[in-house]
This record gives structure tokens, sequence and C-alpha cells, in this order.
């Protein structure tokens, strides 16, 4: 099988400052990974040149057999870790701009999932709750027929119940073509959804495995050993 995403000594620095350094591993198609690491580790900086908003320093990134770019951007579904749509727009107005701006959104998916949530379409974003906001960017974002779905923090800030409904939005709703990325704090609530996982530690791949794998070797769960691993 070819892999989604390929990196080979990938590496970013802002300065003298590296903030991903020799990068190298594949991601596949049908795999949930949990990308986790403590802050300033490198998961957001790996996640936005996978998404095209920065360049890599050096070493090679593709997608989709693609190097970053264009062609990589109609295949990538990306979910940043803070509000990205226009507080004056209307609910029903995003939905619209989606629908002209992708060509592999599905409105009909997404209308069904703001229905299910009881949204009202006529609301400015600006208007919703927090919780609600987050609902609806994910909507959105699963609501593409992507081949990647990066998706940084997707949880964070958002009660219990929502980090549930966030989950099986993810879980139901991604194309099993694709792989999904999941940057998050929150291991205990996400590990039950991951197949695998990606370690970063100080700019570097620590460990990349299998979830079930990696709970066999160390007889504990991912969020123990995650503890254990950065333990300050």
């Amino acid at each position: 099988m070819e892999p989604i995403l390929t990196c080979q000594g990938l590496t970013k620095q802002y300065g003298n400052m590296p903030a991903l350094m020799n990068a190298s591993f594949n991601l596949y198609a049908g795999r949930i990974i949990g990308l986790l690491g403590p802050n300033g580790s490198g998961k957001t900086t790996f996640i936005k040149m996978a998404a095209g908003l920065l360049h890599p320093s050096g070493g090679t990134l593709t997608i989709g057999g693609h190097e970053v770019g264009v062609e990589t951007k109609k295949i990538v579904s990306y979910l940043p870790d803070r509000d990205y749509l226009p507080d004056y727009m209307k609910v029903s107005d995003i939905i619209k701009m989606f629908s002209e701006f992708y060509s592999d959104f599905d409105s009909v998916k997404a209308l069904d999932m703001l229905s299910r949530l009881g949204i009202d379409l006529t609301k400015k974003f600006s208007h919703l709750s927090k919780g609600m906001r987050e609902k609806i960017q994910l909507s959105l974002v699963m609501s593409r027929q992507a081949k990647l779905y990066l998706l940084d923090e997707p949880i964070a800030g958002v009660d219990p119940a929502a980090r549930d409904y966030i989950l099986n939005t993810i879980l139901q709703n991604y194309n099993r073509e694709a792989a999904v990325v999941i940057s998050t704090h929150l291991i205990y609530d996400i590990e039950q959804v991951l197949d695998d996982v990606l370690m970063l530690q100080n700019g570097t791949v620590f460990l990349y495995d299998s979830a079930e794998n990696i709970r066999t070797q160390t007889g504990q769960s991912i969020d123990m050993y995650f503890r254990e691993v950065y333990r300050c």
C-alpha cells in the first residue's frame, strides 16, 4: 500500500531555533493517528507544513505523491486549533462558501450533521457558543471527501459531552480511504479511537507505532505511557 503522506528528513527552523528536526515517517489510509507531545514539540508546525501554511527548511514532505502545494490542498482537509470562520457570516453562507471553494465538499452531509446538532442556519457564527462553533467547524471539515484530515486540538476547550460528539463525528464521517491525524493533549479522551500513535519530543520523532503495540509492550494505556515519557 502506498502511503498517503511521506516525510523524509523533514525539518523546520525559525531562525536558529529548530521546531522539527529530521522527521521521517509514512502515514497510511484507513488509520487514525494520534499526534502527541508537549507544547513546543513540533505538532502544530508539522500540521501547518502538511496543510501548506508553512514551508520546510529541509527534507521532503509529499501527500498523495505530490509535493505540498495546490494539488495537495485539494485532498487535505484541515481544522486549525482556533476559530477560522468569519464571525459576520451566517451558518448557511458558510456552507455555501465551502460548497463553492471545495469540489469534494458534501453539503448534504454537512446539513445533516448541523441539523442533528439543532443549529439555526440563519445565525451568525459570532452568535454561537464556543462548543457550537467547534462542532460546526469540525462538521464542515469532515464533510469533505479528503485523503488526509489534519485536526489540530479538535476537542480542546469543550465539555465532555461535546468531546463525545466530536469523536463520534470523526469516526462516522471520515473517508475510509483517508488518514486522520489528531493532535491533542487530552489523550485519555481520545485514545480509544486511535490506530497509531506518533510522539514528538523536542522537535524529533520519539515514537511511531500502533496503539495496540504500545499498550502490549508497555503494559500501560497510551495516556499513562505519555505521562511517564513526558513527566516533568
